[in-house]
């Protein structure tokens, strides 16, 4: 029995990767747009990249598109409106509250899971989905703020972007027998379908921009989101979604702290309480999921 315990860790482990990635990487995509590559061609090249990466896995793949193709397609596009929401949300709104309206994703997942997976949480799941939304409430509760309800364009797309980061980690779920591989080369090719889209609908102009800047962005695709889009997708594929949701709280620790680090935001009591509650709760659901696993 604990031998087989390190192999079920790994998806907690590969959660709290991509957490800690998210929450960190709102400052190199700020630093490339200050460098002229507005937000839709930073995505578009990123995302290009990655799929760049993921083209021999699409392609032998394809068998899962004949199997699926209905989740399959909702999946990526989900994923697709769920990453550009995001990096737009985060280069123009304020950090954590877009990283607060972006993790009311545990309220959508414990219903999306519960209505698509049947996966009842039960009262242990439900008590550490509450202690994790207490968390996240305190940690991020501004008076001046109000309560986290979509206010302008930016809270809206974070907004938007949770609902559909649950939605494509059950579609995610339901996909039992397709391959890591052709789920996350999805992804990135519902990433740059939704931003070429996005390009065209807004009528984007191609930013002039220097050679560094296009190749940082390919760098931040292949570096960042690839890393980011494997360890997700692992980790929600091995573990009922309410409790990955959960576990993903992480990144607003990181967040909070990196924004503390890299900006002139300052970390108040209320919020180091906060993360404590986040950090608790991600313990309580990892803790749980090995414990099931033992």
């Amino acid at each position: 029995m604990q031998q087989a315990r390190p192999h079920h860790i790994l998806p907690v482990l590969s959660l709290l990767l991509s957490a800690t990635l998210w929450g960190l990487v709102w400052y190199p995509l700020r630093l490339l747009e200050g460098q002229g590559l507005q937000g839709l061609w930073l995505t578009l090249a990123s995302y290009a990249a990655a799929l760049v990466v993921g083209l021999g896995w699409l392609w032998r793949g394809r068998h899962d598109w004949r199997a699926q193709p209905l989740v399959l397609l909702l999946m990526t596009l989900a994923v697709g409106w769920c990453n550009v929401a995001f990096v737009l949300a985060i280069l123009d709104g304020t950090v954590m509250r877009v990283l607060l309206l972006f993790y009311l994703s545990p309220l959508w997942a414990l219903v999306l899971g519960w209505v698509f997976l049947e996966e009842h949480p039960g009262s242990s799941g439900l008590v550490v989905f509450v202690l994790a939304i207490a968390g996240a409430v305190t940690m991020l509760w501004d008076a001046e703020m109000g309560m986290p309800w979509p206010r302008d364009e930016a809270d809206w797309l974070a907004a938007s972007s949770g609902f559909a980061f649950a939605f494509s980690n059950v579609m995610v779920r339901k996909m039992h027998s397709v391959s890591m591989q052709t789920k996350s080369s999805a992804s990135w090719l519902g990433v740059v379908l939704v931003a070429a889209c996005w390009i065209l609908l807004v009528d984007a102009a191609v930013p002039q921009v220097a050679l560094s800047t296009w190749t940082g962005a390919a760098l931040l695709g292949w570096f960042g989101f690839v890393v980011m889009t494997l360890a997700v997708i692992y980790g929600v594929s091995h573990m009922p979604v309410h409790r990955s949701a959960v576990i993903l709280l992480f990144e607003l620790v990181v967040g909070a702290v990196s924004s503390l680090l890299l900006t002139d935001e300052r970390l108040l009591l209320q919020e180091w309480l906060g993360g404590g509650l986040i950090l608790i709760a991600a313990y309580f659901a990892a803790h749980a999921h090995v414990k099931e696993h033992a």
